[in-house]
């Protein structure tokens, strides 16, 4: 009975994250918190966070990056005895699981043009913008993962991978200010066993979300870049709502029916502005604010059941803010040493944690470190460390026949991750 909302965050990318947006793209952006949108020090942190600002970069750049995210997640749960009702051990029923989600690995390819004699710059920026996987055994012991107690779903599992393309324009319209555009194509496929996005068949059970293909969706952002002096920079962003097709599975029921499955799910509008000092010699000082819209994006806005198919019918996130604070220490002629601070609102309350179980998506602190070496030719390493601090929601569990909570009943939900990130670039 209360099993049906488990995997509707399945549906969402793991990563190091702000909700479901990445704090940061490639080992230099990611070194720096995330701060980007007044601080252009690298091609993926300017196009992904300020297409404005890639105009402010001192030279033309192409770089290629991968991060590992290793994320670790716990789900728990507690039924006291006859809270579903008659049927139940006389007995309080508790425990916990951690899953096996391995590493998670997140592209980045970033490229930016960049001409002093003309006022234009353009990029390219395809960005991993999120990936997870979601493996929790079944379990003897934790009630919600037993697929013994009636209403419960035994193992959960889900893969998915999110992906972005950026083609990006600058126009420098003085010699402080700059504009900047990006249409954004977006792309994602997921995989979730069981799927409870759709509907319940006859017998009871919900189908197995494995029939599906990548779904495209796309946007647009744009953003503004001003130089007050040689030291302070500011500069705003807007990135729309990645407006996606329906993702659309092709199942069967227990019986054996062909049916088709579809739900939507769109990424949300993320508004950034920021600020960054270099008035202190060889030091580079950033930070970013950023605001969230899940409030407002379908498939977050709304929570709860359909009492006709008992299908889940939204995450019931709300909006966030975020911060983002960076600093670079340029040692020698060389060598860039960077610490970064990032940090959130939480979008999944107690009163909804049931609905995102499944998705470990609850970070909000986050240390960042990291350098930059400069070899001959202008090739440049730079590599990144992440750690997620850990983070735990519970809530009660809710009756799906009434969306009211459940007495006697818990559930908890845990994570915490690291990650390291590694980046070659090329200026020219």
């Amino acid at each position: 009975m209360v099993g049906a909302w488990l995997a509707m965050s399945t549906a969402l990318p793991w990563a190091s994250a702000q909700g479901i947006a990445l704090r940061g793209v490639g080992a230099v952006n990611e070194s720096m918190g995330g701060a980007a949108t007044a601080c252009p020090l690298d091609a993926a942190g300017a196009i992904h966070w300020n297409p404005g600002s890639i105009s402010g970069m001192e030279s033309s750049e192409i770089s290629f990056a991968m991060t590992l995210i290793l994320p670790q997640s716990r789900l728990g749960s507690t039924i006291q005895p006859n809270a579903l009702g008659p049927g139940m051990p006389p007995v309080t029923l508790t425990g916990s699981d951690w899953g096996e989600p391995g590493v998670t690995p997140v592209p980045t390819m970033a490229f930016v043009h960049r001409d002093p004699e003309s006022p234009w710059s353009y990029g390219l920026g395809v960005f991993g913008i999120g990936g997870s996987s979601v493996n929790y055994p079944a379990s003897n012991t934790n009630p919600i993962l037993n697929p013994k107690i009636p209403g419960m779903i035994g193992q959960l599992a889900a893969t998915v991978d999110v992906l972005q393309v950026a083609p990006t324009l600058a126009y420098a319209l003085t010699e402080r200010l700059s504009v900047g555009v990006a249409p954004t194509l977006t792309m994602a496929k997921l995989y979730a066993t069981p799927l409870f996005l759709g509907p319940k068949d006859v017998a009871g059970e919900y189908p197995s979300g494995v029939g599906t293909r990548y779904t495209w969706g796309g946007g647009f952002q744009v953003g503004a870049y001003y130089i007050a002096d040689d030291y302070w920079h500011f500069g705003a962003s807007v990135k729309s709502p990645q407006w996606t097709e329906p993702f659309r599975y092709n199942g069967e029921t227990s019986g054996g029916t062909p049916e088709s499955i579809q739900f939507n799910l769109d990424y949300p509008l993320i508004t950034s502005v920021g600020v960054s000092y270099s008035g202190l010699e060889r030091w580079v000082l950033a930070c970013d604010v950023r605001y969230f819209d899940y409030g407002n994006t379908l498939g977050f806005s709304d929570s709860g059941f359909d009492h006709g198919t008992m299908a889940v019918s939204g995450l019931g996130w709300k909006s966030i803010m975020g911060v983002n604070l960076g600093v670079q220490r340029q040692v020698g002629e060389k060598l860039y040493l960077r610490i970064g601070y990032s940090g959130n609102e939480n979008p999944i309350t107690s009163e909804v944690v049931q609905y995102n179980i499944a998705s470990p998506l609850i970070i909000q602190h986050e240390l960042h470190m990291g350098f930059s070496y400069n070899f001959p030719g202008d090739w440049i390493a730079s590599l990144a460390y992440v750690h997620a601090f850990d983070n735990t929601v519970s809530g009660m569990m809710i009756n799906p026949h009434t969306n009211q909570p459940l007495a006697g009943t818990s559930i908890e939900t845990e994570a915490f991750a690291d990650a390291i990130s590694l980046a070659i670039s090329k200026r020219f």
